[in-house]
């Protein structure tokens, strides 16, 4: 038994490894694509029944963070099936890795309206303005610390969230509660994830197709 447990310990190991230097392909452009619409919708949502947003910050919370959970729940779902399609045995390690890579800034992400929101009722109302901005700033590192397991041009998108979440942090004000500062980062954002993931999906299935070609002709 001794010997039997070293071994599925070693072999748990070597997934791990392999998992950690392989590429994730458990995300699906048409997925993120669709976050990307929903993203807009929020934002068409918030301008037509938020539009004082600063007045009513429990429901500009409510709001986004319903878009954020019902993005994540459309993201998990295909993750499960796709990642299991394409990585077969090693699917649950490498969807292990991709959630703790990226888990810190989701808890952090839905911690924040929660910190904000009580200072804002029992303390001070000043700051509550911040939070689409350092949302985006929270979302960039979750993509940066995400890198490792995913496309080499996803830095793109880290640095495209970290453009935006600082320079709505830059207006200083209620401004920052626009529907514009939320629907367009992250529309934009997710639609640039989307294209990224489908191109090398694309180089991938290339690359497969070149080595089996190789091995046909061998």
């Amino acid at each position: 038994m001794t010997d039997l447990h070293q071994a599925l310990t070693d072999i748990r190991s070597i997934r791990r490894q392999v998992a950690q230097t392989t590429e994730f392909r458990g995300y699906g452009p048409a997925t993120l694509s669709a976050t990307a619409l929903l993203a807009l919708l929020a934002a068409a949502a918030q301008s037509h029944w938020l539009p004082t947003p600063a007045a009513h910050p429990v429901e500009y919370v409510a709001l986004w963070l319903s878009t954020a959970v019902l993005c994540a729940a459309l993201i998990a779902t295909q993750m499960l099936t796709r990642a299991n399609h394409l990585h077969g045995p090693m699917a649950d390690e490498m969807i292990r890795l991709a959630v703790l890579q990226f888990l810190p800034a989701a808890a952090a992400g839905a911690i924040l309206p929660v910190v904000l929101l009580h200072a804002l009722l029992h303390a001070s109302p000043i700051g509550f303005w911040m939070l689409p901005g350092l949302w985006q700033v929270i979302f960039s590192l979750g993509v940066f610390a995400s890198v490792r397991c995913m496309p080499r041009s996803m830095v793109l998108v880290g640095l495209w969230f970290l453009l935006t979440g600082f320079s709505c942090l830059w207006l200083g004000d209620n401004r920052a509660l626009s529907p514009a500062w939320m629907g367009l980062p992250y529309g934009l954002g997710m639609a640039l994830v989307a294209v990224l993931h489908r191109s090398a999906s694309h180089r991938t299935l290339a690359l497969e197709d070149g080595e089996e070609d190789l091995d046909d002709e061998a």
